[in-house]
């Protein structure tokens, strides 16, 4: 309880619905800290992220093993950052490590072509997601070094008044 920003209740909420994703394979007692894993493919079936698009992206980041296959301490973390609780900072680290496709700590040109042929379910040309990408870059980067690194992504989502609205599950 002192990891995450729900309470008891909530957490005991979380457990029965990772429960509830595989009762065959997560047992009802964590008393001798099992050492279960359940895979992406039923994490990103749940209600919560199967519409989303970077639902791979967010499973693999909040993943110990990076590849979207979840213990109950991973679950817990991905929700617990997602939530309406958690703070702005938190969420713009996780944002960022989400957009952060090739993981090098950097969100480079084709970190956000990815980004955005995501947003935009794959409608825009080519030299569209070219433009929008040049442009974010643009008003983004902050030491002109044609990446975008955590603080200059930080810095541009303080500008974004309904970030917190739109990076959220709720339980």
């Amino acid at each position: 309880q002192d990891c995450t920003f729900f309470t008891r209740k909530e957490i005991l909420r979380l457990f029965y619905r990772y429960r509830d994703l595989a009762p065959q394979l997560v047992p009802l007692s964590y008393i001798d800290k099992p050492d279960v894993k359940l895979p992406y493919e039923l994490i990103g079936s749940m209600p919560e992220l199967k519409d989303n698009p970077f639902r791979q992206r967010i499973a693999e980041v909040f993943s110990e093993d990076g590849d979207g296959n979840m213990t109950l301490d991973d679950f817990l973390d991905m929700f617990s950052v997602l939530s309406e609780m958690a703070p702005r900072d938190l969420k713009a680290y996780y944002a960022f490590k989400i957009y952060d496709f090739n993981n090098d700590d950097y969100i480079c040109k084709s970190d956000l072509e990815k980004t955005v042929n995501k947003l935009t379910r794959n409608e825009l040309t080519p030299e569209e997601v070219c433009l929008v990408c040049d442009k974010v870059i643009d008003e983004a980067d902050q030491d002109n070094d044609g990446k975008l690194s955590v603080e200059d992504f930080q810095h541009m989502i303080i500008r974004a008044p309904d970030f917190l609205s739109t990076f959220h599950i709720r339980i």
